[in-house]
């Protein structure tokens, strides 16, 4: 298809920029209104390009734990070594607009309250693992880690942290464009005698859907049923309407990490997403075809720019999982930037002295820039926060 977003009428510009106002008057999130002229008037969502980081939340984990995990898998130690800052500093101080938050059920509480790996590695000699005793692990929610008892360290402990966080960073920056907020849903254990994580099911995704409704508004949120209009499917209202213009678009939109059973389970029964809040990633065919993932930007351009040209929204990665900071290989990242990809994630948003320079920044350290394959030309120097 055809991109939709460069032809747009005059009319329709300014009907977006008076639901824009009317949305900011009722969220009071620009206090007097829309009186300055915006420098993206006319710039759609699709057409921004913004650097993401991958696992948001990771903290490095302590030596015992890397000990310990050397045990079982060394070269998962090597793919480990990285952390993040809080959420908050990444949007403010990094720019970042894309976060990734790994999400594991607890709903009954404490399920990941007393982690396996310190008591593992204190009997093989490695040290004493620091724990975390937060109360918050005993409530029940959704709980945000990477791998329960090995590689449980963490900036925000439940869901409803992260995007507490998130919140009020968005509502001191009123301006800034769309957060997209990736959930991975993850349920794997790491083997016989480790804490048990369950498995995604209905119940489950209601309890997610909650929890992001009992933080967000849903006016402050972009969901499906907001790209597919009146329109049968997704895929369909997508190529009706397109994106929405940036200045009508701000707060987050959510993207499910995940591909397979847990994915195909949050669509039964919802095969264009009707009520869901979550994009999907899925074949450009598919009713709910809006966003999708191409995660190697090298073997995957071409697809990438197809499919940025035909309207969609795509994320990519930059980096997997630390080798190229450690060579100052800068080849995924230049493909990745050239590639047009909106949402390009990265574990170096900054460098790490003790790699290399290696990171991932867009040029003069901006928030977003107009896209470099499907942007307008004239819009090429918008300052875009």
């Amino acid at each position: 298809m055809a991109d939709l977003f460069l032809d747009v009428s005059a009319k329709a510009v300014l009907e977006n920029l008076k639901r824009a106002c009317v949305a900011v008057a009722l969220l009071g999130l620009f206090g007097a209104g829309c009186a300055a002229p915006s420098p993206t008037v006319g710039l759609r969502l699709n057409q921004i390009q913004v650097i993401g980081t991958h696992n948001s939340y990771h903290q490095r984990a302590s030596a015992p734990l890397l000990k310990l995990i050397g045990l079982y898998k060394p070269e998962a130690v090597r793919e480990l070594d990285y952390e993040h800052r809080p959420l908050a500093e990444q949007l403010s101080r990094l720019c970042i607009r894309q976060i990734e938050l790994d999400c594991y059920a607890d709903p009954d509480g404490g399920r990941f309250a007393q982690p396996l790996g310190p008591r593992l590695a204190g009997a093989a000699g490695f040290g004493v693992a620091p724990t975390n005793s937060s109360v918050e692990l005993l409530k029940p929610g959704i709980k945000v880690m990477h791998i329960p008892d090995v590689d449980y360290g963490t900036s925000v402990l439940t869901l409803v942290d992260g995007l507490r966080e998130t919140l009020e960073w968005s509502q001191a920056h009123p301006r800034h464009v769309p957060v997209f907020i990736l959930i991975e849903l993850k349920s794997e254990t790491v083997g016989a005698g480790f804490t048990k994580a369950l498995p995604w099911d209905e119940s489950g995704f209601a309890e997610l859907e909650r929890e992001i409704l009992s933080v967000f508004p849903r006016q402050f949120i972009l969901t499906p049923d907001d790209i597919r209009g009146g329109a049968a499917t997704l895929r369909e209202g997508l190529q009706a309407h397109g994106w929405p213009a940036l200045d009508s678009a701000r707060g987050v939109m959510f993207g499910l990490d995940n591909g397979g059973g847990v994915r195909d389970a949050y669509l039964r029964g919802h095969p264009s997403l009707e009520g869901r809040l979550l994009f999907v990633s899925v074949s450009p065919a598919n009713p709910a075809a809006a966003w999708m993932e191409r995660n190697d930007p090298i073997a995957d351009f071409a697809d990438i720019q197809r499919l940025v040209r035909e309207g969609f929204l795509v994320r990519t990665r930059a980096d997997e999982p630390t080798e190229q900071a450690r060579a100052n290989d800068t080849r995924m990242r230049d493909r990745a930037l050239a590639s047009g990809a909106q949402f390009i994630s990265t574990d170096f948003p900054e460098p790490d002295p003790k790699f290399s320079p290696y990171c991932v920044q867009l040029p003069g350290r901006r928030p977003a820039r107009v896209n470099p394959v499907n942007g307008p030309a004239n819009t090429a120097n918008a300052n875009i926060e």
